[in-house]
């Protein structure tokens, strides 16, 4: 079935049984294609309908903070095989539970906090190869997902670190991957900070953020305005997907900065090799 693709290009659709990715998966076209298990397969279909988004907690009412975290644990590994393996995440991968069971069993939103994307891992990557970047510096980074970037920019050295993630299960995600990596908890917002340009930062950081045309021109025009009334450095990491390559501003952009992906995001991205960071001037 074709469906608005939440990660790239429009192009979503059943693989069969026979393929690697085995039965219930999707195989997801852009520059690359990607095979996920039932659950995350879902996150790729449409940006404007969670299909993850029934409740269907086993529960009475909404579930705990403590239940939450212990639901995260006990359905992901932590693991730290990325571009950044001084950064230990906890993240869906075939090991876990829920990998290989039926979407509609997943009782929460999608899992986009669940994976280490490609331009996240190169953000990581720069900012621990590159702490002056971030230290004594006010970083946000905006879509922090699984928290890597801003989890990279506290061992760099910076003074105050905002993830910001709209998902509140992200939010407790990411507090338990300040725990694997033993350092203090960040500071997390769930609030859709694209368009606020009170506080100043001195860094923002935006990791595989232009997945979609309509999210890429709002970037756009919030980031314009934003780093002429603030100043600030603004790196942006992405492996080379449609939505970013056709972005409009593409003559803001000043490249950085590139890395090879390791075998296993390759194996699971086919068609991308490498993850790339960009300036935005």
């Amino acid at each position: 079935t074709n469906a608005a693709g939440r990660r790239g290009e429009a192009a979503c659709f059943w693989v069969p049984p026979s393929h690697s990715c085995g039965l219930n998966q999707i195989r997801f076209t852009t520059v690359g294609v990607r095979c996920f298990p039932p659950v995350a397969a879902n996150m790729l279909l449409c940006k404007r309908v969670p299909a993850l988004g029934r409740r269907l907690w086993q529960g009475h009412g909404a579930p705990s903070v403590p239940e939450l975290r212990e639901f995260i644990v006990r359905n992901t590994e932590a693991v730290s095989g990325s571009l950044s393996p001084e950064i230990a995440l906890r993240l869906l991968t075939p090991r876990c539970p829920f990998w290989s069971q039926a979407a509609r069993l997943w009782p929460f939103g999608d899992p986009y906090w669940a994976i280490h994307w490609p331009g996240g891992q190169a953000l990581s990557r720069y900012i621990l190869d590159n702490p002056a970047v971030t230290k004594g510096k006010k970083v946000l980074d905006l879509g922090s997902g699984c928290g890597a970037s801003a989890i990279a920019a506290f061992m760099s050295g910076a003074t105050d670190v905002l993830a910001s993630d709209v998902d509140p299960l992200a939010a407790i995600a990411i507090g338990i991957n300040c725990e694997l990596n033993k350092i203090p908890p960040l500071r997390v917002a769930t609030e859709n900070l694209i368009g606020k340009i009170e506080e100043k930062w001195d860094v923002i950081l935006l990791g595989d953020m232009f997945y979609d045309e309509e999210l890429a021109t709002d970037l756009h025009t919030w980031l314009t305005k934003y780093k002429r009334l603030h100043g600030p450095e603004i790196l942006i990491g992405d492996p080379g997907r449609a939505e970013f390559t056709k972005y409009v501003g593409q003559n803001w952009l000043q490249k950085v900065s590139e890395y090879e992906l390791p075998t296993s995001t390759k194996e699971e991205n086919y068609g991308l090799t490498s993850s790339s960071i960009w300036r935005f001037v």
